[in-house]
């Protein structure tokens, strides 16, 4: 693997990190949108936007979803922004399959706290990147995700693999993950890897812990296999362009 450098230790409690790194020329074949487009690229990681005890309420918002399907394989998506839902070894659409039943497993509360925290999330990209908050925009995919050490049954299940998010996606400009579960606590493996070319910088999760990068190639990354317990996490991330954005979630 190279030299792995830790960024961010579970054991931190980490105000502010970022570290920033030349940007890719990924962004010059996009369209620019000014006030958004990044200029400064890198990578941060904060444990001051979002309490243990919120992770920990959303944490269970992802467990009551997950409870309804969950992949074969060691990974498990939700989106509850599609209804995208892992059920063996496809997908389901969860409003469309459980009908009226979802009122019974998410409540307006659970909306409004998932609201709030990629508000929050947005706010502090924004500011750390110094761009302007109301020019990003939610893009989609933004789904929860569950890890553990079964085997892969598709490739839906191999998440381990490097990849670049503006490439992987398109849409992304800014990813974020909030991590909902602690890195040797509950489970093994399981860390994020930035993939740089003279070493690895490696980010170890923790309930509450917010992580988030510049979506080009100049973050190449991947996530070790979960070698034992459960993963829980939380993807949102932001594009530039007003045509990509989707609205937030909503119990009805």
């Amino acid at each position: 693997d190279g030299v792995t450098e830790v960024l961010a230790h579970r054991s931190d409690t980490l105000q502010d990190k970022f570290v920033e790194v030349p940007c890719s020329e990924d962004y010059e074949s996009h369209k620019r949108f000014a006030g958004c487009t990044p200029r400064k690229c890198g990578r941060g990681v904060t444990d001051a936007v979002i309490t243990r005890e919120e992770a920990e309420r959303i944490r269970r918002i992802a467990e009551r979803g997950l409870s309804l399907g969950g992949s074969d394989g060691g990974a498990s998506i939700l989106d509850l922004h599609s209804g995208a839902l892992s059920l063996g070894k496809h997908f389901v659409n969860l409003y469309r399959y459980f009908g009226d039943k979802i009122q019974d497993i998410f409540t307006e509360e659970d909306f409004a706290l998932y609201r709030d925290v990629r508000q929050r999330i947005q706010q502090r990209i924004a500011q750390v990147f110094g761009i302007s908050s109301s020019a990003m925009y939610l893009t989609k995919p933004t789904f929860f995700s569950r890890m553990n050490s079964t085997g892969a049954k598709t490739t839906h299940d191999e998440y381990w693999h490097p990849h670049v998010d503006k490439v992987t996606y398109g849409s992304f400009d800014y990813t974020s993950l909030l991590y909902l579960s602690d890195y040797s606590k509950d489970f093994g493996g399981g860390r994020f890897v930035f993939m740089d070319a003279d070493s690895n910088k490696t980010v170890e999760p923790r309930a509450g812990r917010v992580s988030f990068f510049t979506s080009g190639s100049e973050n190449l990354h991947r996530v070790e296999r979960v070698s034992w317990g459960t993963r829980f996490a939380i993807t949102i991330s932001f594009s530039c362009d007003p045509q990509h954005g989707i609205g937030d979630p909503r119990a009805t």
